[in-house]
């Protein structure tokens, strides 16, 4: 099986912590070259610096604010003159949390944009370079509500299914040119998201963070909460060779909680 990913360039979205994170060090370890995206420049130096790069690769970054879909834009831009990325990682901060009745408009635009806008951008921007090589990897860390709404999180739910159909749809449009667009759809990881959510579960609730914690494992089949470096190693095969005819689906990486075959 072929999993290398020598001389191939990767955009490596919210790279700097947890998931994003993990997904930059799983694919510099099958020998990519990574350009991290980000919004905090100190973090993205040390997570650089921290990157496998025993096949020599080129390892770099860009600043990017997914709030602003224009930095994105220009931050791609800078990104495609200078190295021909054909594998994008679309990863960002999920919206906060609350009922979906409670959510201004406000909110519903900016979370489009962040995700649906801003992915639709970087595609765009990498799509030359994916059409010249004859290989391209889109691949969008999503979540299980694509699956099934998740409690309290609403504007999450109605983002990650945005998402979900525009994958779709570019995987059916470009793949007559080599490019697959896939989905990763973690469960509960163990992310600083997650810290958050558990926290303000356990102050609505009243129960301690460990007793919401371990509710979370009980209703798990695997009876754990997940890794970072578990969901990276799915999406470190759907970016390579081997994963060549894996288009247009969402995977669960998330222990066998989601309901449903």
């Amino acid at each position: 099986m072929d999993l290398s990913l020598k001389a191939k360039y990767a955009i490596v979205c919210g790279s700097t912590q947890g998931i994003g994170k993990a997904v930059a060090v799983e694919l510099a370890s099958l020998g990519a070259s990574c350009i991290l995206l980000a919004r905090d420049e100190c973090k993205l130096q040390k997570v650089v610096s921290e990157l496998p790069a025993t096949d020599q690769q080129d390892h770099a970054y860009e600043v990017a604010d997914f709030s602003d879909p224009e930095s994105v834009r220009r931050a791609a831009a800078r990104v495609m003159e200078r190295f021909p990325a054909t594998i994008l990682i679309n990863n960002t901060g999920g919206p906060p949390a609350g009922p979906i009745a409670d959510v201004a408009t406000i909110d519903l635009e900016r979370a489009f944009q962040q995700h649906v806008i801003c992915n639709q951008l970087l595609a765009s921007a990498t799509l030359p370079a994916m059409k010249a090589a004859g290989y391209g990897r889109i691949i969008n860390i999503v979540s299980t509500s694509v699956k099934t709404p998740l409690p309290n999180l609403g504007v999450s739910n109605t983002v990650r299914a945005a998402v979900a159909a525009w994958a779709k749809t570019w995987g059916n449009e470009m793949g007559s040119w080599g490019i697959t667009v896939n989905n990763v759809l973690p469960g509960s990881t163990y992310t600083a998201r997650l810290g958050t959510l558990m926290q303000q579960n356990a102050e609505s609730s009243g129960h301690t963070v460990n007793q919401v914690e371990e509710e979370m494992k009980q209703s798990i089949p695997l009876k754990r909460i997940g890794q970072p470096e578990e969901i990276a190693n799915v999406v470190a095969f759907l970016a390579s060779p081997a994963a060549s005819y894996v288009n247009g689906v969402s995977i669960p990486v998330d222990g066998g909680k989601t309901p449903g075959i």
